[in-house]
């Protein structure tokens, strides 16, 4: 218990802040807020504070992937319940707006640097150890944000954290409190246990009551709800052979490849920040005392190491690696590229704030010949023109299969073949139909009740699909005869479990009476006796631990205290309590520990309470 306090305790604020920047905020839904393009469609208001309905359908959307990711081969897109997801995805869009709304007005704030030091320190945005702007640019790419939009998105994830942190933080607890806690937490009970097994094979069944448990039972005996589907396949594969390049444009795209190439630059610079503390006028005084230091023969790697601000790159002299055009901002720039090797720049102006930069090194472009790449730039104009070609497919496709009444038209528009797949059920089957889009489309009522073909469903980048119910096999009642057995087998359980439960309850009358001597083996089964256990005690099922620390406290050494547990199999454990054992005071550090962990439970819980408030007293109108 001990070390689970510890884990959900420590770093709290740090999770919040820098551990939402990766993978998480790629889940939340929330980036529409920076993708809505229009207010005029609102699915919300939050105090006027427009939600959109193009944030809500991304929020919707994301929460179903996020559903997909989590159960994997068991989602079932089918079982969904549309109205209840957009309620969940609205809710969480108007708790968000609720709490930026509430950080705003309680003034909570931070610097650009500090948002830069965020990024910078963040190990996703890293590489060996050191930030890296290439790797920056490429996870937000694949997050689907801009620079801009990365950097406004975490600003409000920072206002959050900085409001939770502020009031979960703000967690108080006694030290009575702390010590009532510590007493219960390590408390230990002896206690001894026997089982009383569960027989089924001596269970005798009648054929009545196998019928009366199949009638009572009866709409859990059915076949299942299955469905064959025609379908038409399109792969983007099958139009490479039906495209060519022209050598004049093969040579266009070479002189296009040789233009791009750029001579690159590896520049070191020395950081002198201008921020909330420090003074445009004090900052360029720092750089010019640097600056002086260099020009009486210093080391620029030493002088790096000692004064600049940038963290990414202070430990290596300064060192920036190398880089095209583009990359820095447009003054640090311009200067580098006006730098000869090894020469110094006088000081430079930026957002950041004034930089001495140093060019280290240039590497010219390699170029190379038009033979070394025409199987490249050929591949390259083909996926051109087979992506194009594929688009226009899709779309021919999607308006054939609407317009017709079955998939003969579309087939022979497009050259296709009608497929037809094996039956299947709601959780899917093999090949087309291990595809939770596809069974969700054939089991949509537009499909499988009004018969109409399917819009196009994207199994992959390079294969889209139309389909259309053929038929539907509807549940039907299962034969007693197929399904005796599987009755059988589970009426014998719950006989066997109600007499063991009924004899473990005599049991107990019995010894609490002093019928049966609490020492004495019943059944030739000895009782299992153990000391001074503890909540988390090895060896001992869950289910009886649970119910060992809620009995109540023996009245007296020879009056102990019985109750019984039912184990998935259908058997009785027997609990005895023989005594409650208190514990030996906390050490400081246990106390410490504990008031941490409780400290951050009731925070939570003032958080939660706060979130309440902010609903309750905002003006929310849903749409």
């Amino acid at each position: 218990m001990l070390q689970n306090i510890r884990d959900n305790s420590q770093g709290w604020i740090a999770k919040t802040i820098i551990g939402v920047v990766v993978a998480l905020m790629a889940l939340t839904g929330f980036d529409a807020i920076f993708k809505a393009t229009t207010h005029t469609n609102d699915a919300a208001k939050v105090n006027g504070e427009e939600i959109s309905q193009n944030e809500l359908s991304q929020a919707v959307d994301m929460q179903r992937r996020q559903l997909m990711q989590q159960l994997g081969k068991d989602f079932d897109a089918s079982l969904l319940d549309e109205k209840m997801l957009r309620e969940s995805a609205l809710k969480g869009l108007i708790d968000r707006k609720l709490l930026l709304q509430g950080a705003e007005n309680s003034k909570f704030a931070f610097s650009e640097v500090a948002l830069d030091q965020v990024i910078l320190q963040t190990p996703e945005f890293q590489v060996d150890g050191k930030f890296s702007r290439e790797r920056f640019d490429q996870v937000i790419r694949q997050l689907g944000y801009s620079r801009m939009q990365f950097r406004q998105m975490l600003a409000q994830e920072m206002l959050i954290g900085q409001l939770r942190a502020g009031l979960a933080g703000s967690g108080f607890v006694t030290d009575a409190q702390v010590l009532a806690f510590a007493r219960l937490e390590k408390q230990t009970r002896d206690f001894a246990f026997l089982n009383v097994k569960a027989d089924p094979a001596a269970v005798k069944l009648t054929d009545d009551e196998v019928k009366a448990y199949y009638d009572e039972h009866a709409k859990e005996f059915m076949t299942p709800d299955q469905v064959v589907i025609d379908y038409l396949e399109l792969k983007k594969a099958s139009f490479f052979d039906q495209v060519s390049v022209k050598d004049e444009d093969l040579q266009a795209a070479y002189q296009k490849e040789i233009a791009n190439l750029s001579e690159q630059r590896r520049a070191a610079h020395i950081l002198i920040e201008v921020n909330d503390k420090v003074t445009e006028a004090q900052a360029k005084a720092k750089i010019e005392e640097v600056q002086a230091r260099l020009a009486k023969g210093e080391k620029f790697e030493a002088l790096a190491k000692e004064f600049s601000q940038d963290p990414g790159s202070a430990n290596n002299g300064g060192d920036l690696g190398y880089a095209g055009p583009g990359v820095y901002d447009p003054a640090f720039e311009k200067a580098l590229y006006a730098l000869a090797k090894d020469q110094v720049s006088g000081p430079v102006r930026t957002d950041f704030g004034f930089h001495l930069i140093k060019l280290l090194g240039v590497e010219a472009p390699e170029v190379p010949t038009f033979a070394s790449l025409k199987d490249k730039l050929t591949r390259e104009a083909k996926t051109q023109q087979v992506e194009q070609r594929f688009v226009e497919a899709t779309k021919q496709l999607e308006d054939s299969t609407f317009e017709s009444s079955d998939l003969a038209q579309p087939a022979q528009d497009l050259k296709l073949t009608i497929h037809t797949s094996k039956p299947f059920g709601r959780e899917g089957g093999e090949g087309i139909a291990a595809n939770r889009a596809v069974v969700t489309a054939a089991f949509s009522p537009e499909v499988l009740d009004e018969g109409a073909n399917s819009t196009a469903i994207e199994l992959d980048p390079e294969t889209v699909v139309v389909l259309r119910a053929k038929e539907h096999l509807k549940p039907a009642q299962l034969p007693l005869e197929s399904v005796n057995a599987s009755i059988r087998v589970q009426l014998a359980k719950e006989h066997a479990s109600a007499a063991a439960k009924t004899k473990a309850e005599q049991l107990i009358v019995s010894l609490r009476e002093g019928k049966t001597p609490l020492d004495k083996a019943i059944d030739g089964q000895s009782w299992k006796v153990t000391q001074a256990a503890t909540r988390g005690q090895e060896g001992v099922d869950p289910a009886v631990l649970q119910a060992l620390f809620r009995m109540p406290k023996p009245a007296a050494k020879d009056k102990p205290t019985f109750s019984n547990v039912t184990l998935a199999d259908g058997s009785l454990v027997i609990v005895r309590l023989n005594a409650v054992n208190d514990s030996a005071a906390p050490t400081d550090e246990e106390k410490a520990q504990y008031r941490r962990y409780l400290a951050s439970r009731i925070g939570q819980q003032d958080f939660a309470a706060y979130r309440k408030q902010l609903e309750s007293q905002a003006d929310i109108k849903r749409y």
